[in-house]
This record gives structure tokens, C-alpha cells and sequence, in this order.
């Protein structure tokens, strides 16, 4: 019995004692869970007003309104009255979630379990989060805020799934949990809003979605009390609410239906663990695959970079061609019916870790991607009768590629499974190999639906297929295989107009996601004309625009690529496996080298032909997909005016129910990815070394597309080495890794927020440069991007960048000159940049690669009249590349530090004195020259402005000071 909320005793000779109804939990923890977030509010704000409003860029009246951490924080005594209220909660919490199994249990059902264990966490992390400050330890109140946030999700989508036949109760849980979700998109854009573009008052509005998330979090939780009016503590089902019976006047299988397209279906039928660890497998197997072929291109650079030029390496770029070899009846029935030795020779490219000759490393992963296509060609070949294990099969292909885009954004654009990654540069090799043995294992434990000989249906052009098949994997490598790829073709510097990698990568990820739900739920939609048109139109804005019109257009077609990728190669299938899938992928090579020759253009045959094409690149890849997608649609067309039933060109899975995995795993990757994303947000608070010497420590390095000399990404390395030279500005050349050939990478992301440091780019990867970048742990107020005159040879980058140097403004400029073989492009790069240094009257420093003897040619261009600049020692002969420039600052100090195996040059170093008032800023502009080059000994500088001593004599780990074997001084 129980119905009445009020009945709270019962008989004691029948044995109850106490009984209350259920409805009570609700409603105390509803009360409990308000009073500690209002008591705090209101507390805090009558005690601490304008303290718990100001953030780090502005307090009251700008912002006016605190946001929950501020309240809840660390002052006293709101925070100890939070806790306490927090802790009271915590019973009817823990309560509140077992009444839920409870009533929603039933003989059979594994979900009941998972929400009910979701919720048990939920909890356990919310006092996590709450009773460990981000004072007391930032990095565990941000991991457990954010598996908080994470288990909100199976919980919410959970509870509205297996809600009991409540039709109130249910449309209150849609309309909490749509506006909970929603509210998420205007909070992380006005956080962004304050924290990377400073927007005075944007924390406040922030704030008030922060609240609206409480709100909405505890009133989720306060419906159950309609659901609990049931239940009377003793505890018993009065009402048969837990078997089932439907007491609302709604039609049960109305309120099912209605249930099932809240939560998308995918709770809709039932959980097997099995099922569930052979997608997981496939998917991850999937992941492999990208892993291994993504890798074959930084391999395969490493050796014309050392070369300076073609070194008949880039041949292995062939291996991908592999599945010609199933033109071969004897060999295709072979491999068809032996996929698992296939697959598991495949992993080669994992092991290659352990090769360390680069060579023999570079063989080992070309013999893996020659599997991998071989496997993955023959598996869809002979999947294609079944329409349902095809589906699955290139779901998990697709995925993989999301997902190693994840685990490239975690591990800052590295895969950490590529052979130029071990354990000492953040390499997971060993892990990744052992669950790729065991994902292959289960991948293959089903034998092939068809065998080898079976004779290929007429179903279509094999030849056109191929050509869409090859645009397919090419737009899918090159633009989506990392997630700021296409942010890099559209930044343009600062101030920010546009997406950044590490804030905005998750859009890239949202788009792909959309992209595979289309191709698989509107594949109708997917292979119209309309969609190709619509994915047309974003290659187009890709290619012209900057900013966010540009990505909007990338955005665009990333979700046609994923779209079209599910009834694409499920029409290639059917065909002949050499025919569509080894002439697609020969048709992607030529893209791949096409890609790279527009920028290579001065080291290639026949390069100046396509020089700076990028353009050409884009529409020959969208007429491949177009090609592909006529043979598509014309297999419709034919089918639909046939008497037969079955499709040929587009799957029609009969048996979906692999689909509700698949979906979930595209969620736990979203999920795991904005995870990623928060603990990479920027803190946007660095500081240089020496601020209070009003000191700064420049530097530039020609970081060699960061792999060292025996093939391992270097990033690490060089984080080691800036950090203890103690550089506060950078420039890196040669940094531009957006391409198929270099792994679609960025160094710049790890360095700067590793070293805490502002960066831009440079020119992106469209714009044809090998790349020019700057990091700085001082604000980049303004930039602006030069390509030089460059009529023979390569392009010359160059970054024009005003930073606010301790309230002083000082330009920096970041520059890669042309080529020895080049003479007339120097010397008009030269005056160029020599005029651009002399267009402002700022204190100025040059970071660059200038290609020149020091006194002699072009140098006297740089360092003149017009440019205003000066040597940053005249007298030291010994250089060709790498050269410091300067005006209107105090230089204190000059340092040549050895690469060791890093690289293939050195580091050079500068400190400069910001002047620190009008008259030190005239003296400093004014000196005269004897007095500006006067070289001083170590110990007549003060302590702050002297160089490391740990790159003495012998140095460390292959670095020291060299030409001079010491750093020189000056004072003036």
C-alpha cells in the first residue's frame, strides 16, 4: 500500500516498524542537493561578492554574476557549508540509485545493471569533484568533473530508457535531458568566449548556463519521485510498477515507442557482452589499419628528407596496391579463405617499432600496409553477399579512422602507435600490439561468406567504382585522419577569427560522427546528387576561405566523406576486389604524390607543372568521388527499373542490431575526445622566465619536421631543450607536418602547451611552404602571414607578429629564405623583408634561416639602413642559415647550442632587455655602435640575465654551447 505520501507507520504485529512512501528519497535529495548550491550562492555572495565574480581577466561590473566553482570554491565559510549540505545528500543519492535498479529490474536485463552501476559512480565522482578542490589538486578535480559529466550521460539517456509506463514522468525527462544537453553548446561557447578570446562579461552569461546545469541535474533526478510514488520503504512494489503494469491512461507500446526514440534505439534490444567485444575488436582493428597506413608516409619522408630529394624510398608509397594481387584466382581464394593470416601478417606495421635500422623500419611498415590492403580488400569482397556483416565491416573501418583522429588529438596530432614513437617520446607500442593481436584474433574467428572463386555480379562499372574509391580514401587520409588539419588551412593568425586545434577540434569529430549516422540511417540521402553537391560546395569553401567560412565548408565535407564512405565501398564490394579496390587504391597514390609534388614542386620532375595547385588537388577529388557516385546511382536507376528486388548498389542490411554497438562506440569516442579536449583547453596565463629582469630569451631552429636522425618523432626532445635554455620566443621552420607524407601532424600543439606558450601556425598547409612558426610566452597581440617573392624555387614563409612584451610592444619576425640554388629569389626575399622589418618603428627581433655569409650579398639587405636591424653578433663568421636580428632592445647575451640527433641544426639563442622607460627606449634605439656590440664577461651580468650552465664544456645529452664552446655577453 503506501500510496499516501504521508503514511509513515505501520502495524507493528505485522512486522514493519517504519514505512514511508518512496517519493520521500526523491524529495530529500531534491532539498538537500538545492539547499547546498543556494546556501553557498547566497553566502558567498554577501560575504565575498566581488571576489567570487572577478576572474582572471575581469572583475565587477564587468562580470557581475559568479559562476558555480567560484561559489562553491575555496572560501569560507560557503564552502564548508556546501559540503556539509553535499554529505547529506549523499544518503538519499546512494538511495535514490538502488531504488531505481530496483524498480527497474527485471529478470534477464543487463541495462539495469549498467545504469544502476553508472549512477553508483556518478556519485562517487561528484564527491570527488567536490571535496577536492582544483586548489587542492587541479589535475584530479578536472578527471573526476569530467568522468562526472561522462556518466551523467548513461544515466540520463538510462533512466528516460527504462523509465516504468509513467507518460508524465517520461515527457519531463525528455524536456530536462533535451534542455540539460542543449545547454551545453551555449556554455562551452561563451566559456570560450571569455577564456581564449577575453570578452569581458562573457564569464557572467557563462555562469548563468553553469547554473542552469545544476538546476537541471538535480530536477533530472527529482522526477523519480513521480516514479517512486510506487514504493513504500520496507521496500515493496505496491503498485506493479517493476513488472511492468501500465497504470497510465497511454497505451504501453505508445510509451515504448516513445521511449525508444528519445534514446535513438539503441537500448531497444538486448545487451550481449559478446557482440558488444566483437565490434569493440572490429573497431578497434579498424583503428589498427589507419594507424599502420597513416604511418607509411612519415616513414617513407624520413629518407628524402635526409636525402635533400627523391631517394627511391618513395616507391613503398606502392604497397598500398596490394589487392591487384586477388586478380589471381588461386591467390584470391587463398587469402579469402585464410583472412586471419592476412590480418595478423598485417600487424607487422605495429612491430616496426622494434626495428631500429630505418631502413629495415621503413620495409617492416610497407609490408604491413601491403596486408592491411590486401586483408581489409578480400574481407569486404567476401562480405558483400551478406549485407548485414558488410555494413559492420566498413562501420568499423570508418570508426577506426575516428578513432585514431581521438587518439591522435590525446597524444597531440602523434599516433601512439606509430613506428616513430617507443616508450621514451610517449610511444604505446607494446599495449597497442598486444590488443591488436587480440582484436584480429576475434576479427577473423567467422569464416568467409563466399569463397575466392566465386564469379563477380555485373553490378556496375569496376573501373568507374575504383576512381570514386580512390577520391574516397584520399579525401578521407588527408583531411580527416587528424582533426586540425582543416582548422590549419583556415588560421590566418591573430587576433583568433577562426577555429583552434586544441578548442574547436571536436567539431571535426561531431561532423565525421554525423557523417557515418547519414550514411547508414539516410543512405538514400547520402548518394544523391544533392548531398555530393552540398559536399562540393564545402570543398570549394575549404579551398578559398579562411576562417570559419572555410571550416564550415570542411565541416561540410567531412560529413559527406563519412556519409558516402558506407554505400561507396559496399558498391565496390560487389565488384571485382583487384578491379575497384587495387586500381582505387593506385588512383589514391597518385593523389598522395599529387598532394605532395604542389609543394615539393622544387625537387620533383615535372613539380613546377602542378606548383601551388592545391586547388586542382580538391576538384580532381571531388570528380573521382563523382565519378564513383554515377556508377552508384546508376546501378539504382537500373535496379529500380528491374523485377528483381534485391539492391546491388546500395546495402539493405535486413539485421541491424550490430548498429546500436557501432553508435555506442561513435558515442564512448565522442566522449573520450572531449575529454581529451578539456584537459588540453588553454590556460592562456603563461609566464616567461625572467619577467622580473624585464628580460626575454629568443630563439630560432630548423626543427627538421621533427624527426630525428634515427626516425623517432622528436618532440620530446626538443620540449627538453627549449625549456632548459629557458626561451621565452621561438621560431620553428620547417614545421609544417598538415600533409599525407609527414602523418598530418603538429609540433607546435605539444610544444606550446606543454612550455606554456601562445602559437601561431604560421602559413597553413594549403598555402604551399614547408612552414614558419612562432611560440611565445608572451600575448600575440596582432599577426599577420607573408609568402615572399618566390619565382623559381620554393615559397618562402615569413610571420609578422607584435607581442605585448611586459606592457611594451615588440614585433618579432619569423622567416624561411629560398634556396643556395635560388639566387634571384634571395635577393628579392631580402628586400622584401628588409622593408617590411623597416615599416615599423617598434622594437624589433629577427628569427631566421637567411641562406647568406655574414658582411657579404643579401645579409647587407637584412641588416641596413632600411631595415633598421642589426646583427646579433657581427662577428661570428661561422654561420650560413640561421641568423638573429634586432632594434630597439638592450641585447644582454648570445648562445649556438649543438642539435645532438634532434636535428640537422643547431639552436641559436639571443636575450634581449626591454627598456623599461622613454629614456632607456631612446638610448637603446640610439647607441652607438661600438657601445651596442661592447662583449662583457659572465659574471659582470647580473644572475638573470645569464645563460645555463649545464651546456658547459661536455653540455648534456649531446647538446652544448659550441663554435664559441660559451655563451658571449654584452652590456651597455
Amino acid at each position: 500500500m503506501a500510496s499516501s505520501s504521508s503514511r509513515s507507520y505501520k502495524d507493528k504485529d505485522a512486522g514493519v516498524v517504519l514505512s514511508f512512501n518512496g517519493q520521500w528519497v526523491s524529495w530529500s535529495h531534491t532539498v538537500a542537493a538545492s539547499l547546498a548550491f543556494l546556501s553557498a550562492l547566497v553566502i558567498g555572495s554577501a560575504l565575498h561578492y566581488h571576489k567570487i565574480v572577478q576572474n582572471e581577466w575581469y572583475g565587477y561590473p564587468q562580470e557581475w554574476f559568479p559562476s558555480v566553482s567560484a561559489t562553491i570554491g575555496d572560501r569560507y565559510p560557503e564552502r564548508s557549508i556546501f559540503m556539509l549540505f553535499i554529505a547529506i545528500t549523499s544518503g538519499p543519492r546512494f538511495a535514490l540509485v538502488g531504488l531505481w535498479y530496483l524498480l527497474t529490474a527485471k529478470p534477464g536485463r543487463t541495462l539495469p545493471k549498467l545504469i544502476g552501476w553508472s549512477g553508483i559512480i556518478r556519485t562517487l565522482t561528484c564527491g570527488g569533484w567536490t571535496y577536492i578542490t582544483s586548489t587542492d589538486d587541479h589535475d584530479w578535480h578536472d578527471i573526476l568533473m569530467i568522468s562526472y559529466i561522462v556518466f551523467t550521460i548513461p544515466w540520463t539517456t538510462g533512466c528516460i530508457a527504462l523509465s516504468p509506463p509513467n507518460a508524465k514522468a517520461i515527457k519531463y525527462r525528455k524536456y530536462i535531458a533535451g534542455a540539460f544537453f542543449g545547454t551545453l553548446v551555449p556554455l562551452v561557447y561563451f566559456f570560450i568566449q571569455h577564456k581564449v578570446h577575453r570578452v569581458a562579461g562573457a564569464y557572467t552569461i557563462y555562469a548563468f548556463f553553469e547554473w542552469a546545469l545544476i538546476v537541471l541535474d538535480v530536477s533530472f533526478d527529482a522526477v523519480t519521485a513521480l516514479d517512486f510514488d510506487s514504493l513504500e520503504i520496507t521496500i515493496r512494489d505496491v503498485k506493479g510498477a517493476s513488472k511492468g503494469v501500465n497504470h497510465s491512461s497511454v497505451p504501453t507500446a505508445v510509451l515504448e515507442k516513445e521511449k525508444e526514440q528519445a534514446t535513438g534505439g539503441v537500448y531497444s534490444a538486448g545487451f550481449r557482452f559478446g557482440e558488444f567485444l566483437d565490434i569493440a575488436a572490429d573497431v578497434y582493428h579498424g583503428f589498427v589499419f589507419w594507424s599502420i597506413l597513416t604511418s607509411l608516409g612519415v616513414v617513407i619522408w624520413y629518407f628524402p628528407l635526409w636525402h635533400m630529394g627523391i631517394s627511391g624510398y618513395e616507391a613503398l608509397v606502392m604497397t598500398t596496391i596490394s589487392p591487384f594481387l586477388l586478380a589471381i584466382r588461386p591467390l584470391r581464394s587463398f587469402i579469402v579463405s585464410n583472412q586471419r593470416i592476412t590480418h595478423l601478417l598485417s600487424l607487422a606495421g605495429l612491430l616496426a617499432y622494434l626495428v631500429k635500422d630505418p631502413v629495415y623500419r621503413l620495409f617492416t611498415v610497407g609490408f604491413g600496409v601491403s596486408m592491411g590492403c590486401l586483408s581489409w580488400a578480400a574481407t569486404w569482397y567476401s562480405d558483400s553477399v551478406q549485407p548485414t556483416r558488410l555494413e559492420a565491416r566498413i562501420l568499423a573501418w570508418t570508426i577506426g579512422l575516428l578513432m585514431s583522429s581521438v587518439a591522435k588529438f590525446a597524444w597531440y596530432t602523434n599516433n601512439p602507435i606509430w613506428p616513430i614513437m617507443h616508450a621514451e617520446n610517449g610511444g604505446w607500442n607494446a599495449t597497442g600490439l598486444f590488443l591488436a593481436i587480440l582484436a584480429a584474433l576475434r576479427f577473423t574467428r567467422r569464416g568467409p561468406h563466399q569463397g575466392g572463386n566465386t564469379t563477380e555480379k555485373k553490378s556496375g562499372s569496376s573501373v568507374l567504382s575504383a576512381i570514386g574509391i580512390g577520391g574516397l580514401f584520399f579525401g578521407l587520409h588527408s583531411l580527416l585522419s587528424d582533426t586540425s588539419t582543416m582548422i590549419l588551412w583556415v588560421w590566418d593568425g591573430y587576433p583568433i577569427r577562426g577555429p583552434v586545434s586544441n578548442v574547436h577540434g571536436w567539431y571535426t569529430i561531431a561532423s565525421t560522427t554525423v557523417g557515418i549516422l547519414i550514411g547508414v540511417l539516410r543512405p538514400g540521402f547520402a548518394t544523391s546528387w544533392t548531398a555530393y553537391g552540398l559536399g562540393c560546395i564545402g570543398a570549394a569553401y575549404l579551398t578559398l576561405y579562411e576562417q570559419w567560412r572555410g571550416y564550415y565548408g570542411g565541416l561540410t565535407l567531412a560529413a559527406y566523406l563519412m556519409a558516402i564512405a558506407v554505400p561507396m565501398i559496399g558498391n565496390a564490394a560487389k565488384k571485382s576486389p583487384a578491379a575497384t579496390f587495387g586500381l582505387g587504391f593506385l588512383i589514391y597514390n597518385f593523389l598522395v604524390l599529387f598532394h605532395v609534388w604542389v609543394v615539393a614542386y622544387a625537387f620533383v620532375p615535372g613539380g613546377p607543372l602542378v606548383r601551388e595547385h592545391t586547388d586542382w588537388i580538391m576538384i580532381t577529388m571531388m570528380l573521382a568521388l563523382g565519378i564513383g557516385l554515377f556508377d552508384l546511382i546508376s546501378q539504382q536507376a537500373k535496379n529500380n527499373n528491374s523485377s528483381s528486388k534485391k539492391k546491388v548498389g546500395v546495402i539493405r542490411p535486413v539485421n541491424t542490431h550490430h548498429r546500436k554497438y557501432h553508435f555506442g562506440v561513435l558515442g564512448v569516442l565522442n566522449l573520450l575526445f572531449l575529454s581529451a579536449n578539456f584537459l588540453r583547453f588553454p590556460t592562456n596565463d603563461y609566464k616567461p622566465y625572467h619577467a622580473k629582469d624585464r628580460l626575454f630569451t629568443a630563439g630560432i631552429w630548423t626543427i627538421h619536421f621533427s624527426l630525428d636522425n634515427d626516425m623517432w618523432s622528436s618532440e620530446y626532445r626538443m620540449r627538453d631543450l627549449i625549456k632548459e635554455m629557458e626561451v621565452d620566443v621561438i621560431g620553428l621552420l620547417e614545421s609544417d607536418l598538415q600533409r599525407v607524407i609527414m602523418g598530418n601532424r603538429d609540433t607546435t600543439q605539444f610544444l606550446a602547451e606543454d612550455l606554456g606558450m601562445y602559437v601561431d601556425y604560421g602559413p597553413g598547409p594549403n598555402k604551399h611552404t614547408w612552414g614558419a612558426a612562432l611560440l611565445s610566452k608572451f600575448p600575440i597581440v596582432n599577426s599577420t602571414h607573408h609568402l615572399l617573392p618566390s619565382p623559381v624555387g620554393e615559397l618562402a614563409p615569413a610571420i609578422h607578429a607584435t607581442l605585448d612584451v611586459y606592457g611594451t610592444l615588440v614585433d618579432v619576425f619569423v622567416f624561411h629564405s629560398g634556396q643556395e640554388e635560388d639566387p634571384e629569389d634571395r635577393r628579392l626575399q631580402s628586400e622584401y623583408l628588409s622593408k617590411l622589418m623597416g615599416s615599423t618603428n617598434r622594437p624589433s627581433v629577427l628569427l631566421s634561416y637567411l641562406v647568406t655569409e655574414p658582411l657579404k650579398g643579401n645579409y647587407n639587405t637584412y641588416v641596413s639602413d632600411v631595415s633598421g636591424m642589426h646583427d646579433v653578433d657581427k662577428t661570428d663568421w661561422d654561420r650560413w642559415c640561421e641568423y638573429i636580428l634586432f632594434k630597439g632592445l638592450r641585447r644582454t647575451g648570445y648562445a649556438r647550442v649543438s642539435r645532438s640527433t634532434i636535428t640537422d641544426t643547431e639552436l641559436q639563442v639571443a636575450k634581449f632587455v626591454v627598456p623599461n622607460s622613454e629614456e632607456d627606449s631612446k638610448f637603446a634605439w640610439g647607441v652607438p655602435e661600438d657601445v651596442r656590440d661592447r662583449r662583457v664577461e659572465e659574471h659582470e651580468v647580473p644572475e638573470g640575465w645569464r645563460f645555463p650552465k649545464m651546456f658547459r664544456g661536455e653540455g648534456v645529452r649531446g647538446h652544448r654551447y659550441h663554435v664559441f664552446d660559451e655563451p658571449r655577453y654584452y652590456n651597455f
